[in-house]
């Protein structure tokens, strides 16, 4: 194919792409009224799961009431005429992407293969679901724990004395940060994905990993202590509990990536 003919095939690619969030960003417009009620102000709802689930664990673990967040007393407030209209547009596309994301990813899957060769073909068998996994998981973990930890303390989080101010966020601050989270998290667990790939093409390696876990151990520590709205250690180990397994998982991958190309190129020189 000529270079035309590469950016016509993108062209397509792209097109199907866009359609399939315009078909979920309408689809969550139609019902937006559900979508924000239920999942969009989940997290600072009193009756959100993830509140009565770690009150439950920690009188389990018996650390007491450490793990029972304050739930967000907060009323929101839009600035202009159009500002829940544009929320609601925001919402539907973000969520569009979330959902079509799988299928965004196999367009993108179906632009590269015809590239690869036969071997990277078979090295990368089975990556839209694990791209797709990884993302979902990270979504789900951003929203579920990330999310109400961040709005518990930030909400709850006073200075001075005397109660004279009051924490009466915009709606598209909220909707902001939400977003940032759940996506952020999103990308944020396609950390093994990523090793899989800088291994594969010899920018990282194990070795590199290991030397620089301690590192990235105090990073993902600060990270816990920053999101975490209590300085206990139990309520941040819990947060940082699945970063440092999402890190050890991207050292096992990376350690059977390095393995299986020292194989390859011990076979070629055979």
């Amino acid at each position: 194919m000529s270079f035309i003919d590469h950016l016509e095939e993108l062209r397509w690619h792209i097109m199907r792409s866009v359609i399939a969030v315009l078909v979920g960003a309408i689809t969550v417009f139609v019902y937006i009224d559900e979508v924000m009620d239920v999942i969009i102000f989940g997290p600072i709802e009193k009756g959100f799961v993830t509140y009565s689930w770690l009150c439950e664990m920690g009188q389990k673990m018996g650390i007491g009431d450490s793990l029972c967040l304050p739930t967000p007393n907060i009323q929101m407030q839009t600035t202009t005429f159009g500002g829940q209209f544009v929320s609601s547009i925001t919402i539907a596309f973000v969520c569009g992407i979330i959902v079509a994301f799988p299928y965004i990813f196999w367009e993108v899957w179906r632009f590269i293969k015809p590239a690869l060769k036969p071997a990277e073909l078979k090295a990368t068998r089975g990556a839209i679901f694990w791209v797709t996994l990884f993302f979902m998981l990270g979504v789900a973990f951003g929203y579920f724990l990330l999310a109400p930890f961040t709005f518990s303390f930030l909400a709850n989080y006073t200075i001075g004395t005397k109660n004279i101010i009051e924490t009466r966020p915009a709606l598209n601050d909220y909707i902001d940060n939400l977003v940032d989270i759940t996506v952020g998290a999103g990308l944020a667990f396609e950390l093994p994905v990523v090793s899989f790939v800088l291994t594969r093409i010899g920018l990282i390696t194990p070795r590199f990993l290991r030397e620089y876990r301690k590192y990235a151990y105090v990073g993902l520590l600060v990270i816990a202590a920053v999101i975490t709205p209590s300085p206990d250690l139990s309520s941040q180990l819990l947060v940082v509990f699945p970063l440092i397994l999402l890190y050890e998982f991207s050292v096992i991958v990376s350690a059977r990536i390095s393995k299986k190309i020292i194989a390859e190129e011990e076979k070629e020189w055979s």
